[in-house]
């Protein structure tokens, strides 16, 4: 067993970064086409609110990759911070 003591500031946050834009996406995804299909049904046509929630598919991914990669900065931080007293995380690697 393996024992992680310490994790890269940087490197959590760019990872956290990367899965929250993902996560973003799909959010953003659902945002758009979800609005569109309601103003598509409910009125009869798109406006500009429609438009409007498509450049959800450009301002979520970014907002949540923000989010998380201070997130990820923040958790690394305390993680370094608990870890060692606490004896860390095992892991098991194999070759």
């Amino acid at each position: 067993m393996t024992r992680i003591c310490n994790i890269s500031y940087i490197r959590l946050a760019r990872l956290q970064a990367l899965l929250m834009s993902m996560v973003g996406l799909v959010c953003g995804l659902l945002y758009a086409f979800g609005g569109a299909v309601y103003d598509l049904v409910s009125t009869g046509s798109w406006n500009a609110g429609t438009a409007l929630a498509f450049l959800a598919l450009l301002g979520m991914p970014l907002a949540f990759a923000v989010v998380g990669g201070i997130l990820g900065f923040v958790q690394a931080m305390l993680f370094n911070l608990i870890a060692p007293r606490f004896g860390g995380v095992e892991v098991e690697l194999t070759p």
